[in-house]
């Protein structure tokens, strides 16, 4: 297996602060919008994003949640090994907010199928929008699409599009891994 890098961390700070400013752009005070990052893998998009938010362009009282759809997946019950559920962080309601659900690959579109049926136990938001880091394109299952995306990567289904985290892999980056 090898891989070849598609971003760096300064790739990645770049897209961040334009996701960032995207985000402002769009909902200015963020009086009426929460941040939802899908775990585990969209919690870490979604805090470093409620990060730059907060500090870097002072966005006052920005609400993040993580959402755990583990069970809410249509494929929990067909996998060999038992998906381990992540925990669910959210202390607020979505109910008539506009709601910006955050994961770091879109890749077939179940997860953000999965988000919507999951967060329907916090109400009924009055927008939904989705941040994604990468966008694949031609992967699709269902048809969903992002409102911001990072960087679209055509891949084909073999291909694996791996984002790493400083936190958890020491790294900021994007590697496609193919056989």
């Amino acid at each position: 297996m090898s891989k070849k890098n598609l971003l760096n961390s300064k790739d990645i700070e770049i897209i961040l602060h334009r996701l960032a400013c995207q985000l402002i752009e769009n909902h200015n005070d963020f009086s009426n919008t929460v941040l939802i990052g899908l775990q585990p893998r969209g919690s870490y998009l979604a805090n470093r994003l409620a990060d730059l938010l907060k500090n870097k362009y002072q966005v006052k009282d920005l609400q993040l949640g993580l959402l755990d759809i583990t069970f809410y997946r249509d494929d929990f019950r067909r996998r060999d090994a038992p998906l381990a559920a992540t925990a669910t962080e959210m202390d607020f309601l979505v109910e008539g907010k506009n709601v910006v659900i955050i994961d770091d690959v879109l890749y077939s579109g179940r997860s953000v199928r999965a988000a919507l049926s999951a967060m329907q136990a916090y109400g009924r938001p009055e927008n939904v929008e989705l941040l994604v880091l990468i966008d694949r394109r031609f992967s699709r299952h269902l048809p969903i699409q992002p409102d911001y995306r990072g960087r679209q990567v055509d891949a084909i289904n073999e291909e694996k599009v791996l984002v790493t985290w400083k936190e958890t892999n020491e790294e900021d980056a994007v590697y496609i891994e193919f056989k």
